[in-house]
């Protein structure tokens, strides 16, 4: 009698033990799950939201966006970045007067090709120039443009878009989705989309699956997460744009 009371005891305490590492685990194992989850999405976001500037500087460039990722990446490395320094403002009075800045810079530009085409003018530099048009241009005086100034230049593409944060060999990683295993983005374009007014508005869209970055963590818990999100009828994974709809490329997790 002794000996198989001692048997059940010993059976109950397993139970026991066993009852209570899976309550732990029912109850870590989605804390855990859910952390590696949000620390994950942070390096996700952060390629989605830098390819987003790559599309939409391509779009600016092109007039449409592209789903094609080598001809993103190279685009980056090649295409120059086109921006325009400016000195000098518009006054409310100018304003009022029907002086916009397109017509402005339109009467600059005049007044330097006349100057230049002068061949009795010999101009170091730009800032001799401009010193020449603001002290002698008629249409400059008329308008009270003296001091105002707007010079396009050329600069690196990954040093004006991301400032330094990439160069030639690392700007491939951000069509890369982090913790996949090499995946890329998924990458959708609609450029011929039309509004109800019928204006055209190229979209696009990429996108980052929950099972790319996070099919190695624990299977029940994805299929949760997979199922939750459907029943919501939102996408099941991370991504920015919209082939269907304009939302000013936005992220689903802003």
């Amino acid at each position: 009698m002794k000996a198989s009371r001692v048997i059940v005891i010993c059976t109950l305490t397993i139970a026991v033990v066993v009852m209570g590492v899976f309550c732990v685990k029912s109850v870590t194992t989605p804390i855990k799950f859910e952390n590696t989850r949000a620390e994950r999405e942070v390096a996700v976001i952060k390629n989605l939201v830098d390819l987003r500037t790559a599309e939409v500087e391509f779009h600016h460039q092109n007039g449409r966006f592209t789903a094609n990722h080598d001809s993103l990446l190279l685009f980056l490395k090649t295409a120059p970045k086109k921006e325009v320094l400016k000195e000098g403002s518009l006054t409310d009075k100018q304003l009022e007067a029907g002086l916009t800045e397109h017509k402005a810079v339109k009467i600059l530009d005049e007044a330097k090709k006349k100057a230049l085409k002068n061949k009795k003018l010999n101009f170091e530099n730009n800032d001799e120039l401009y010193a020449y048009i603001w002290e002698n241009d008629a249409d400059i005086k008329k308008n009270s443009l003296q001091g105002f100034r707007r010079d396009t230049i050329e600069l690196n593409m990954l040093q004006s878009l991301y400032k330094g944060q990439y160069d030639e060999n690392s700007i491939d990683q951000i069509v890369t989705i982090p913790f996949s295993n090499g995946q890329r983005f998924e990458l959708e374009v609609n450029n011929d989309y039309k509004t109800s007014q019928g204006i055209r508005v190229p979209l696009f869209e990429a996108r980052a699956p929950f099972e790319s970055y996070l099919g190695d963590l624990n299977k029940q818990e994805l299929v949760n997460l997979i199922d939750r999100e459907s029943k919501l009828d939102h996408y099941t994974g991370l991504k920015v744009g919209d082939i269907y709809a304009p939302n000013n490329n936005a992220g689903n997790w802003e």
